[in-house]
């Protein structure tokens, strides 16, 4: 442990990314501890990566990912430690994975941001609660096509106030009809919104 310790606090010359997946791997290969060792070796990475970032403020978290992916984490772990020690597929899974937690907040902080923005834009529109959740369902990414007889069901409202919801916001400019009519008619956000 005192050899780890003074290499991760004072070698430098290996890339920040790589020192945090050896880090991972040889902390948890030492196992000084009965119990506690994969979440204290997470903690050690996660540690090695802010100091990489050079950020207090981190908007993805590699330990979330390593949860998801346990089983491969694992079934790699007890493969690098009972190998030759050959770091080298571990470390590859490791950035493979980092690269995956960073994408997944990527993901979620854009969506955040389309949302912000779309209430920023829409701020001045009186909108009764039915029109609050339903927009807030299709910003979140709607599963099929939004109906009426689907936003009477979901905002558990007559399929004539449903369609009363609906004008109202494809007068204001906030939803418009796709290109189906009839019973088929669908609504989807208005892209080309300039309020």
């Amino acid at each position: 442990m005192t050899d780890f310790l003074i290499w991760y606090e004072n070698y430098q010359e290996v890339d920040p990314l790589v020192k945090a997946g050896l880090a991972h791997l040889w902390f948890v290969t030492i196992h000084p501890f009965d119990d506690g060792n994969g979440r204290i070796a997470r903690a050690i990475g996660d540690m090695a990566l802010a100091r990489a970032d050079q950020s207090k403020q981190r908007f993805y978290s590699l330990s979330a990912q390593i949860q998801k992916e346990r089983k491969d984490y694992y079934e790699l772990l007890e493969k690098t430690q009972k190998g030759n020690l050959d770091a080298t597929e571990w470390l590859s899974w490791f950035l493979s994975c980092l690269l995956r937690a960073l994408q997944e907040a990527d993901q979620v902080l854009t969506g955040v941001l389309v949302k912000a923005n779309f209430w920023r834009q829409w701020a001045g529109i009186p909108l009764n609660e039915r029109q609050i959740k339903m927009l807030n369902r299709m910003l979140d990414g709607f599963d099929g096509k939004l109906t009426n007889q689907k936003w009477a069901s979901i905002g558990k409202c007559s399929s004539d106030t449903a369609l009363r919801d609906i004008n109202d916001l494809i007068a204001r400019g906030v939803l418009r009809r796709t290109e189906t009519a009839g019973r088929s008619t669908s609504y989807v956000l208005n892209s080309n919104t300039d309020n």
